[in-house]
C-alpha cells in the first residue's frame, strides 16, 4: 500500500466517527437524519438576496442542475457564479485551496503534514499571490467579483463556522476537527487552483526522473533508450503533418553525473519521485497513454455545413468531477456556455454566440529538474558557491502545534528533494532543483477572460497568446465557417541538455535561454484536409526550428480518430462526432493478435481473439481476454526492471512491445527466473496461458461467458473521504464501482496501469460537441454531475449517461433556455 493511500486511510478515522454520529441520528430520528443530509443542498427556485449586485439577475436550471446565469453587468456575472459555485461545490473549493496552499494539515491533521511540506515547497500558493499584482486591472476586478460572491452565500450559511448548513463533509469532520474556521474566499484562491491544473498537465517531469533512476539503477542506456522509443512519424501523422519532429542527439545516461557526481544523486532523485506518488490523486496521474482528445471538423465534411468541435480531456476521475456545467450571459461581451472550475470564474472551455473551442495538453517539456551539488546552505555554481535561498513556513496541524519548515530554493528552482524527510535527517551532497513555467507568475487568468470574449481567428490567437501555463492545443471553430488551431503556451529554449535527463545544476549553460515566440508557435486556419486532430501526438514537423519535447503520447488515438473522420465522409452529423467519442478500437490487438494465434498454446480461450473486430465493449469476452495477455506479457517480459518499476502498458508500452515483436531474439524476452532462454514466442505461449488461468480464477470456467467490463470498472471516490478504508463511510462520498468501456490509449480513453490491475484511472472527464450551425443542437457531458452534495439528485445523475456513451442538450438560446428549465432563482440586490 502507498504512503499516500496509508495517509488517506488514517483520515477514515475521522469518517468512521462522523459515519456513528449520522448512524446514531438515523437510528433516533429518520426525519432528522435526511435532514442533517439534505439542510446544505442549494434553493433552485425563488428569491436569494446578493449583496453587491447592481440589478437582479436570474438563474435558470435544466433537468440535470445545470445553470445559466443572466446579468446586466460583468460584475454582477461573476458575483453570480460565484454564489452558484459556491452553493452547489464549496467543500469541494474550500479543500481544493488547502491542497494548493499546502494546508492540509489544518483540516486532517499530523498525517498530512509529509503532504503540505512537498506542497509548500512548490510554492504555488507564493506564486499566485505574485500573479494578484501582474494580471490587468481587469481581471483582478472579475475575481473579485466572484470572490464576493462566494463570501456571500457563506455569510448566509453560517459565515466561518463550518456546518452541516455549508457541506455535509463539515459534519463529518466537525467531530474531531476542533476550533476550524472556514476563511473568506479570496481572489487569489482562484489564482492558485489554476496552479493545480497546472501541475496536471505539467509534461514529461516523471518520465525524466524514471530514465535517471532506471540508469542508475542497472539498465544500460541503450536498455533505456530502448524502453522510450522515438516517436512514429511514419505511421502516426503529427497534429500538422510534415515529417519528422525535430530532436536532438539522444542524451547519454551519464549527463547527469556530469561535475563528478557519481550516483550519489540518486537517493535524493529517488526521494523526489515517491513524493509525487505521494501527492493526493486530484493534483494528477503522470504516465503514458494519459492525454485528451479534440478535433474540429470544416462545414464542407459536415451535414449542416458549419463546423464541428469535439473535446473530451482524460484527467485522474474524481467525486464531484473535475468540471462544473455552466452558461454565463449578459450584453457585457460576456456570452459563453461550457465548462467552468468550481473556484475559478469564467468559462474554461466551451462556445461563445461566435466561437467555440476546445484544450488537449500540448505536452512540451517545461519541467526540468536540476542536479545541485550542495554544502550546508550554500549550492555550487561553477567552480564558487552561491548562498540558497530560504524562506520560513508555518503548517498548523489540527490537534498539535504548528510545525515549521525551511523551504530553500537555487537559481534554477525550489529544492523539491528537501521535501523528504529522510533526505532533511540525513543530509546529503546532492540535491534536486525543479525549474518550471508555473513557478515564474503569469498572466493565463486574462487569457481566460479574453477568450471567453473572443470574436474571431485574430481575437482568439490574441487570447490565446496570454495563454502561458500550462501549454495547450487549442482548437477552433466559428460561425462563419473558420477552423484552425493555435499552439500557445511559455515553452522554453535551452542552452545545453534537450530535457531528458536531470541536467547539472552547476553548469549555468544547462539553463534556459529564452521562450518561443508566440509568433513562431505552430498554427493553422482552415487547412485543406478539412480537419484539425489533436490527442497528445507530435505537433509539427522537420521543418521547425524549435524542440518541443521528446515525450510525446505515441499517436494511437490521434491516428485512430483521422481514420474515422475520413471513414465519416461528407455528411457527419453531431451524432457521428459522438460515436467517435465512444469508439473502443485497440489499435495494439492487430499488430499483436497475429502473433498470438500463431503460438503453441492448447487452450480454448485463445479462440475468443480470432474474428475479433478490435473493439472494447463492456461485454465483450475477446477484450477481457487479450487485455489480461497484455497484463500478463508485461510482467513477463520487463522483469529486468529495477524494484518499483514496473510497466504501466500505455502507448508508449505499445510502442516498446512492436518494436520487439521484430526482433524475437531480444534479451528482453529472456525470463530472467530460470536458467533457460526463452524466446518470444514462448513468451507469447506463457502469457496466453497466465491470462487464462486469470481469468478462470476470476470470472469462471466459460471464456464466453467472461467480460471486459467485470474487470475494467470505475469507482468515483470522493476527494477528501473517498480513500478512507471505512466501507460505509466510502458508501457515503463514493459512487460506483461500475463496468466501463473503452481502455489505455483509445479513443474512448479509460485508462488503466497493467502493472496495478484494470480499475480505472483515467477516464474523459467530460465530453462535448459543439454544432456552430446550430448552438442549441450542441451536446455535452460530464463524469459525474453538477452538484457536489452527497445524496444530491445532481450528484451523479451524468454518470449513467457518461458511461453509455450518451450526450445531452447543451442548450444556447435564452427562449429554449427558459422553456426547458425546471427551475429558476431570482439573485436580487441587498
Amino acid at each position: 500500500m502507498s504512503e499516500r493511500r496509508r495517509r488517506w486511510r488514517k483520515i477514515g478515522r475521522i469518517a468512521l466517527i462522523g459515519l456513528a454520529g449520522l448512524t446514531a441520528l438515523a437510528v433516533v430520528a429518520g426525519l432528522l437524519s435526511v435532514w442533517t443530509v439534505r439542510r446544505s443542498f442549494p434553493e433552485y427556485d425563488g428569491e436569494q438576496s446578493l449583496p453587491g449586485l447592481a440589478a437582479e439577475v436570474t438563474v435558470y436550471r435544466d433537468a440535470y442542475g445545470v445553470p445559466q446565469i443572466y446579468a446586466g453587468t460583468a460584475p454582477d456575472l461573476f458575483r453570480a457564479q460565484g454564489y452558484v459555485h459556491a452553493e452547489e461545490r464549496f467543500w469541494e473549493m474550500d479543500f481544493r485551496r488547502h491542497v494548493t496552499a499546502g494546508r492540509l494539515s489544518e483540516l486532517f491533521g499530523r498525517d498530512q503534514l509529509e503532504t503540505d511540506t512537498y506542497l509548500r515547497t512548490l510554492g504555488w500558493r507564493r506564486v499566485a499571490e505574485r500573479e494578484w499584482g501582474i494580471i490587468s486591472e481587469e481581471s483582478r476586478g472579475f475575481l473579485q467579483a466572484y470572490a464576493d460572491g462566494v463570501n456571500a452565500w457563506l455569510d448566509q450559511h453560517g459565515g466561518g463556522d463550518p456546518s452541516g448548513d455549508v457541506s455535509l463533509e463539515y459534519t463529518v469532520l466537525g467531530l474531531t476537527t476542533r476550533g476550524y474556521k472556514i476563511e473568506r474566499w479570496s481572489p487569489v484562491d482562484s489564482l492558485a487552483w489554476l496552479k493545480a491544473m497546472a501541475w496536471d498537465l505539467r509534461g514529461n517531469m516523471t518520465d525524466e526522473i524514471e530514465r535517471a533512476v532506471l540508469a542508475g539503477g542497472g539498465l544500460t542506456r541503450d536498455q533505456v533508450g530502448e524502453l522510450y522509443p522515438p516517436y512514429p512519424e511514419a505511421r502516426n501523422k503529427p497534429i500538422l503533418g510534415g515529417g519528422q519532429v525535430t530532436r536532438g542527439a539522444f542524451v547519454a545516461a551519464d549527463a547527469v553525473d556530469s561535475g563528478g557526481a557519481g550516483g550519489g544523486w540518486l537517493p535524493a532523485l529517488a526521494a523526489v519521485r515517491d513524493g509525487l506518488a505521494d501527492l493526493p490523486a486530484l493534483l494528477g496521474r503522470q504516465g503514458t497513454g494519459l492525454g485528451s482528445n479534440s478535433w474540429v471538423i470544416a462545414g464542407n465534411r459536415t451535414s449542416s455545413g458549419k463546423p464541428l468541435l469535439a473535446n473530451d480531456p482524460h484527467l485522474a476521475p474524481s467525486m464531484p468531477g473535475i468540471w462544473f456545467q455552466a452558461g454565463l450571459h449578459c450584453e457585457c461581451g460576456f456570452d459563453v456556455s461550457g465548462f467552468t472550475f468550481a473556484g475559478v470564474p469564467g468559462v474554461v472551455i466551451g462556445h461563445n454566440d461566435a466561437i467555440a473551442w476546445g484544450f488537449t495538453n500540448l505536452g512540451p517539456d517545461v519541467t526540468d529538474l536540476y542536479l545541485e551539488e550542495v554544502d550546508g546552505d550554500k549550492v555550487r555554481v561553477g567552480p564558487g558557491w552561491q548562498d540558497l535561498t530560504k524562506q520560513t513556513e508555518t503548517i498548523k496541524v489540527a490537534g498539535g502545534g504548528p510545525v515549521t519548515i525551511t523551504v530553500r530554493t537555487s537559481r534554477n528552482g525550489p529544492l523539491l528533494s528537501d521535501a523528504s524527510a529522510e533526505l532533511r535527517e540525513v543530509g546529503g551532497r546532492y540535491a534536486v532543483a525543479l525549474r518550471w513555467t508555473a513557478l515564474d507568475p503569469g498572466r493565463t487568468v486574462d487569457a481566460l477572460f479574453a477568450l471567453n470574449r473572443a470574436r474571431d481567428w485574430t481575437s482568439f490567437r490574441a487570447a490565446a497568446a496570454r495563454f502561458e501555463v500550462p501549454a495547450q492545443n487549442l482548437v477552433y471553430a466559428d460561425v462563419a465557417g473558420n477552423i484552425g488551431y493555435q499552439a500557445p503556451g511559455r515553452i522554453p529554449v535551452r542552452g545545453k541538455g534537450d530535457g531528458r535527463w536531470p541536467a547539472p545544476g552547476w553548469d549555468p549553460e544547462y539553463g534556459w535561454q529564452s521562450y518561443i515566440p508566440f509568433d513562431e508557435l505552430p498554427s493553422v486556419l482552415n487547412p485543406a484536409q478539412g480537419y484539425v486532430v489533436t490527442a497528445n501526438q507530435a505537433v509539427i514537423g522537420s521543418g521547425y526550428p524549435y524542440m518541443f519535447t521528446h515525450d510525446w503520447s505515441y499517436g494511437y488515438r490521434s491516428e485512430r480518430i483521422n481514420q474515422l473522420v475520413e471513414q465519416a465522409g461528407r455528411m457527419v452529423t453531431v451524432d457521428d462526432v459522438g460515436r467517435m467519442q465512444m469508439d473502443g478500437y485497440n489499435a495494439l490487438a492487430p499488430v499483436l493478435v497475429p502473433h498470438l494465434l500463431r503460438v503453441p498454446f492448447d487452450g480454448a480461450a485463445r479462440d475468443l481473439l480470432r474474428g475479433w473486430d478490435y473493439q472494447q465493449p463492456v461485454d465483450s469476452a475477446p477484450a477481457a481476454y487479450f487485455n489480461a495477455v497484455w497484463r500478463a506479457l508485461l510482467a513477463r517480459t520487463f522483469d529486468e526492471l529495477p524494484a518499483g518499476h514496473k510497466a504501466d502498458g500505455g502507448d508508449r508500452w505499445w510502442e516498446v512491445v512492436r518494436g520487439l515483436l521484430e526482433k524475437p531474439s531480444s534479451p528482453w524476452w529472456d525470463d530472467r527466473g530460470t536458467p533457460a532462454v526463452e524466446t518470444m514466442d514462448q513468451m507469447l505461449s506463457a502469457a496466453l496461458a497466465d491470462a487464462s488461468a486469470e481469468l478462470t480464477d476470476r470470472l469462471g470456467d466459460d471464456p464466453a461467458a467472461w467480460r471486459w467490463g467485470d474487470l475494467h470498472t470505475l469507482v468515483l471516490r470522493n476527494q477528501s473521504f473517498g480513500e478512507s478504508g471505512v466501507g460505509p463511510i466510502e458508501w457515503l462520498f463514493n459512487r460506483g464501482p461500475e463496468p466501463v468501456a473503452g481502455g489505455s490509449s483509445i479513443v474512448n480513453a479509460t485508462g488503466w496501469d497493467a502493472a496495478a490491475g484494470y480499475e480505472v484511472d483515467a477516464v474523459p472527464s467530460m465530453r462535448m460537441v459543439v454544432d456552430l450551425g446550430n448552438l442549441d443542437g450542441s451536446r455535452w457531458v460530464q463524469l459525474s454531475g453538477n452538484s457536489g452534495h452527497a445524496f444530491s439528485p445532481h450528484y451523479a445523475d451524468q454518470f449513467g449517461p457518461w458511461r453509455r456513451g450518451e450526450l445531452l442538450p447543451m442548450r444556447w438560446t435564452r427562449e429554449t433556455i427558459r422553456k426547458e428549465s425546471k427551475h429558476t432563482l431570482r439573485l436580487v440586490p441587498a
